[in-house]
């Protein structure tokens, strides 16, 4: 599966447009990059967590 292109991405912000209209596509922009910050955060912290632990079963 490949990877979006530039003449995708700009066919989803028009249908994006469309679909939610100019004056929510801002709101709808800010809540996606929270939720995929938090998600991106929850992320690390299993990582960290992860390593910790196999950091200590070889102790």
């Amino acid at each position: 599966m490949g990877r979006i292109g530039p003449g995708e991405l700009v066919l989803l912000l028009l249908i994006a447009l469309v679909i939610f209209g100019p004056s929510k596509l801002p709101e709808i922009g800010k809540s996606m990059g929270s939720a995929i910050n938090e998600f991106k955060s929850q992320m690390n912290k299993i990582n960290k967590d992860d390593k910790d632990e196999l950091k200590e079963k070889n102790i």
